[in-house]
């Protein structure tokens, strides 16, 4: 597995690695499953994925949700197909949510319902998300616990869970978990320098700009039927870009805001990388540092 914080050089890692080895590519990025989302989380092009078998991209429609629990069924069937076809499996992206599903395994949790969902952001709007977090608080403190006031998703998703079931989010928890039945080398590129990497995050999203972002949710809007609170429209970038269209921002506070977003969701992405403990570390998109890692040539050559 290849990982690392946004903008790293995790994709580009890849393909080097595929100019001399016999590889696919299993997509660990949240936002690359959608359709048509293509240009703000920049998803391999129609050549890379020709030239390098992709799995788990462009799999669910963006007005879909899909689950980390989802992505683990796919991600063990993707990893069976590719090596029953002799190739090696490899994973790359940032979602660091979907590696610790992968590593520890995930509870299957109920499908989401859209009234239901409907119903608890009305019953916030009018109470106010601290009143739904004492809520939760009744029903699960051990959630409650672990879940700020401030995460609506998470929130949202733990209240709208013991409502549709009688159990708590818990609950499930504490049910059986499967993740891979496989172990994973884990590789992540992490960035010494944090301001070259602002500056990679910044330049990025300007591009993203130039190359039309703004024109995709356009489209995705016309194309799907949207709302602001679904997982796609959240990714770093289309948030942004949806309240520019909505008219709540100017441009420039909307490309200021993204670049912000992506910043925080690169911290985060460190935060969660220091809790890995057997997770290896690059200090640089390198290919001759990531075949001086024990075990990865021996790996690739048997794949």
């Amino acid at each position: 597995m290849i990982t690392g914080p946004t903008a790293s050089g995790k994709s580009a890692l890849a393909y080097r690695l595929a100019e001399q080895f016999d590889i696919e590519v299993i997509n660990l990025d949240s936002a690359q499953v959608y359709r048509d989302l293509d240009i703000g989380t920049a998803k391999p092009s129609r050549q890379q994925q020709l030239k390098v078998p992709h799995h788990l991209i462009d799999i669910r429609e963006p007005s879909q949700p899909y689950t980390a629990f989802e992505f683990c069924k796919d991600a063990r069937a993707a990893l069976v197909k590719i090596q029953g076809s002799g190739r090696t499996p490899v994973f790359v992206g940032g979602t660091m949510l979907y590696l610790k599903a992968l590593r520890e395994g995930i509870a299957e949790m109920p499908a989401a319902d859209p009234d239901v969902r409907a119903e608890i952001l009305r019953q916030a709007e009018l109470k106010g998300w601290p009143e739904m977090h004492e809520r939760l608080k009744r029903v699960d403190p051990v959630a409650a616990a672990r879940i700020k006031s401030t995460d609506r998703q998470r929130l949202q998703r733990a209240l709208e869970v013991h409502e549709l079931t009688g159990k708590t989010l818990s609950d499930f928890h504490a049910m059986g978990h499967q993740g891979l039945s496989s172990d994973l080398l884990e590789v992540a590129i992490v960035p010494t320098d944090r301001s070259e990497l602002h500056q990679k995050i910044a330049q990025r999203f300007n591009d993203m700009l130039e190359m039309g972002l703004v024109e995709e949710v356009e489209r995705l809007r016309q194309s799907y039927r949207l709302e602001p609170s679904l997982p796609s429209m959240k990714a770093v970038g289309y948030r942004q870009v949806w309240q520019y269209l909505e008219g709540e921002i100017d441009h420039a506070t909307m490309r200021d805001k993204a670049i912000i977003a992506t910043r925080q969701l690169a911290k985060r992405q460190y935060t969660w990388l220091r809790s890995f403990a057997k997770i290896k570390i690059l200090s640089q998109s390198s290919l001759d540092q990531l075949l001086k890692i024990e075990g990865v040539d021996t790996i690739l050559r048997s794949g």
